[in-house]
Order: structure tokens, then C-alpha cells, then sequence
């Protein structure tokens, strides 16, 4: 997979989210995919200041958040990652998240987010991606699977969402980085 052959969608402008132009807009394509999806596995859409400490953990972190915008500057999808768990080992694993506004969906805007978010990965010396998908989640699914992602285990019954129990898939890609890692 080379992310270096990321095509940009028709009509999209690649950004580097910031809080104080995006942080609305990621906030209503969070809580359409809470209150429609199972993409999350939230109950209650989120207030606008949670988006406060949602961009400071990223900022803290050296976490990307970037997005494709449209001429008339509507974010039109995200993607980020950030810490997997929290204990030093994991330093070199992340868990990445791509949404696209339901307007906006069918043009390739997830896998060109996606190889984005890989080659940025990369160049923070990154070495694997994770990914929870919810099992019927087809779509996003077969996403992973053509950006060479591994299917790595399924948590059954993870969660409990719309009257049903939900399956929770992990999806990996190993990077060839980083070039010298370290313990400690």
C-alpha cells in the first residue's frame, strides 16, 4: 500500500483541522454518527465544550486531526488517531478514527482521510494502526481491508446499542516504522 498515491476527491481541499474553525463541525459529524450509527458506541450526543479537551488531548499528544473541506469550507470528513493505551509500551500504537459527514459520503473522502492519516503515521514514526470497527460496519470494513489492514480479533457482545448486542472487530496495519525504537 503506498499512501503516497492519495488521490484528492473532486472538489476537496485537504486541511489541518483547528478547534476554533472545525471544532463545531466534527462536533455534528460526531453526534449524527452517536445518534444514527453504531460507528460509536455513545448514547447521548456531545456538548460543544467537549470538543475543548477533545482537541487539547490531541494537541498534548502530537496527534493529527485532518480534514477535507469543501469550497465552501464545509468539513466534509476527519480523521485522527491518538493514544491506544496509556501505558509507555504503547508508545508506538495509536487508534485512528475516520468519519465522513453523511452528505459527503460515496466519493472517496474516508480512504483518501485514511491514507493521509497513514503517511502522517509514518512520518511520526508510528509503527501500528488500530483500528475498532463495529462488526456490521461493512463498509468501513472492507476500507481497512483495501488499505491492507489485518483483521486481528472481535470482542463479541462489546457493546449494547439500538436494542441489540454489538460485535467490536480490530483491525491493524504495520508500518515500517519507526526506524530506531527504544524502551523506555
Amino acid at each position: 500500500m503506498n499512501a503516497a498515491a492519495t488521490s484528492t476527491p473532486p472538489g476537496a481541499i485537504l486541511v489541518d483541522c483547528t478547534p476554533e474553525r472545525h471544532a463545531g463541525q466534527i462536533l455534528a459529524i460526531l453526534n449524527d454518527a452517536i445518534v444514527h450509527t453504531t460507528a460509536l458506541y455513545d448514547y447521548t450526543p456531545r456538548p460543544p465544550e467537549a470538543m475543548r479537551g477533545w482537541f487539547e488531548a490531541k494537541r498534548q499528544g502530537g496527534f493529527p486531526v485532518l480534514g477535507y473541506e469543501n469550497a465552501d469550507g464545509d468539513l466534509m470528513g476527519f480523521a485522527s488517531y491518538g493514544t491506544f493505551r496509556a501505558f509507555p509500551a504503547f508508545k508506538y500504537t495509536v487508534e485512528h478514527s475516520v468519519y465522513v459527514d453523511a452528505r459527503f459520503r460515496g466519493r472517496g473522502l474516508g480512504e483518501a482521510l485514511m491514507r493521509e492519516l497513514i503517511a502522517r503515521a509514518r512520518a511520526s514514526q508510528v509503527h501500528l494502526l488500530i483500528g475498532a470497527i463495529d462488526a456490521a460496519n461493512a463498509g468501513s470494513i472492507r476500507l481497512h481491508e483495501r488499505l491492507g489492514f489485518a483483521r486481528c480479533g472481535t470482542i463479541e457482545q462489546a457493546g449494547f446499542k439500538f436494542g441489540r448486542w454489538l460485535d467490536l472487530v480490530f483491525y491493524r496495519l504495520a508500518l515500517d516504522t519507526p526506524e530506531h525504537p527504544v524502551d523506555g
